[in-house]
């Protein structure tokens, strides 16, 4: 057996005395896990650094083995993101929501927004609010999408700004507004997906609508907690918010 890929590490771990098994996130085969021989080496650490794009040749005699990864670089993206705490932060974000996906099950959609994501980190000035848009979008290919198609209340595809935390689905601001104190904010631009965050407030709406989600029906029924990264990144983002507004 053997496929070719290019793809993102999303982390690894030691085996053996000079060997790593590899951890990557590839379009056609999904999360992918492989072996590394030699992968404790100098050289070859400095490539299998989550983050990194690299070219993978993935070899088993058998479909249901580990396998050996054999690795190229293509881009060396984790330089950067490490001066920058923020783009540090997003990185450790994307690469743990990937690793919630089942092995070799292929997310073409949310691998080009993860490609997006870690190639305009740290400096790319959309990034933040892919990355909201990354956590929708994990969230419906776990099967806990949310509607935000037309209200929940009377089906109009206008002035959707609510979504309700019992249904997932989209409020009118008509329809929510008896209730808006229970109602989560849906901002304009994870409706619209060429649209960018109007102010780091909204993003960080946009954070707490998609924290929300994921706590209830990731995080909570697995029994884990959601990475410190994400905690790290709001309050960061937060601390940017009150900066700006003096």
């Amino acid at each position: 057996m053997e496929w070719t890929d290019s793809g993102f590490i999303l982390a690894t771990r030691r085996h053996g005395e000079t060997s790593l098994i590899v951890e990557a996130f590839t379009p056609a085969r999904g999360r992918h896990l492989g072996l590394v021989k030699g992968g404790r080496s100098a050289r070859q650490r400095a490539i299998l650094q989550p983050g990194n794009r690299v070219r993978l040749i993935w070899r088993a005699r058998l479909s249901e083995h580990l396998g050996h990864f054999t690795v190229e670089a293509e881009a060396l993206n984790a330089a950067d993101i490490m001066r920058d705490r923020l783009a540090l932060a997003a990185l450790n974000i994307v690469t743990e929501l990937v690793r919630l996906l089942p092995e070799r099950d292929p997310h073409e959609q949310l691998f080009a927004l993860f490609a997006e994501i870690v190639e305009g980190l740290p400096e790319r000035p959309g990034w933040p609010g892919n990355l909201a848009r990354f956590e929708l979008r994990l969230l419906a290919e776990l099967g806990f999408g949310l509607d935000r198609e037309g209200c929940a209340a009377t089906g109009t595809s206008e002035e959707l700004v609510y979504v309700s935390p019992k249904s997932g689905r989209a409020v009118s601001a008509a329809a929510g507004a008896p209730y808006a104190e229970k109602m989560l904010p849906l901002p304009a631009f994870l409706r619209v997906d060429s649209s960018l965050p109007e102010d780091l407030e909204t993003l960080l709406e946009a954070f707490r609508l998609t924290g929300f989600f994921l706590n209830r029906n990731i995080y909570g029924p697995r029994g884990i907690a959601a990475p410190q990264s994400r905690a790290r990144l709001l309050r960061l983002l937060q601390q940017a918010r009150e900066k700006a507004a003096g």
